[in-house]
């Protein structure tokens, strides 16, 4: 996979940040309102649906080094966490994980769904895919020991609500 592949989802939030420059002025979060409470710590790469709930565990208590983590070829850390510079939160919706083997290691594909808001309030809405890789336990005798990692997110801009989007893993969207 190549890294601009695993960029993906920085990319995508890169757009919510030029889509962030363009809200109309009084859009962004109003002051005097409390602030919403930091989600309890996740990390789990039990499953493909678990380390994706992680990715963006990590995303909303905006620690960008642990979701850089989960990926197995991301870009640069810095250009990574730049591209969540303008999130503030992100919801998730998740498909059921396809899965197969293929020469000791087993691959998922996620269907994906994510709001993201921006920290002006702007929303945005993603769909598509994530596809990740454990490569079996067994076969792994030297270090490093690598866990379940995303090797691919594959997210577009959605036409629809959150609600009403599905994610999609299909040929064209990964």
């Amino acid at each position: 996979m190549t890294m601009l592949r695993a960029f993906c989802l920085s990319a995508a939030f890169a757009v919510l940040g030029a889509a962030s420059a363009l809200a109309e002025p009084g859009q962004g979060a109003r002051t005097g309102q409390a602030s919403p409470q930091v989600e309890a710590y996740r990390d789990d790469r039990s499953t493909p649906v678990a380390l994706i709930e992680s990715l963006y565990n990590a995303v909303n208590r905006h620690e960008y080094l642990r979701a850089w983590s989960y990926f197995s070829e991301a870009p640069d850390f810095e250009t990574f966490e730049e591209g969540y510079r303008a999130t503030k939160s992100v919801r998730l919706k998740l498909g059921e994980a396809v899965s197969e083997g293929a020469a000791g290691s087993i691959y998922s594909r996620v269907p994906t769904v994510i709001e993201a808001s921006g920290t002006n309030g702007a929303l945005a809405v993603f769909t598509g895919c994530y596809e990740t890789r454990l490569v079996q336990p067994a076969n792994q005798a030297t270090p490093p020991f690598k866990p379940l990692q995303i090797v691919k997110a594959t997210l577009q801009p959605a036409s629809t609500s959150f609600a009403e989007t599905l994610g999609d893993c299909s040929a064209n969207g990964t």
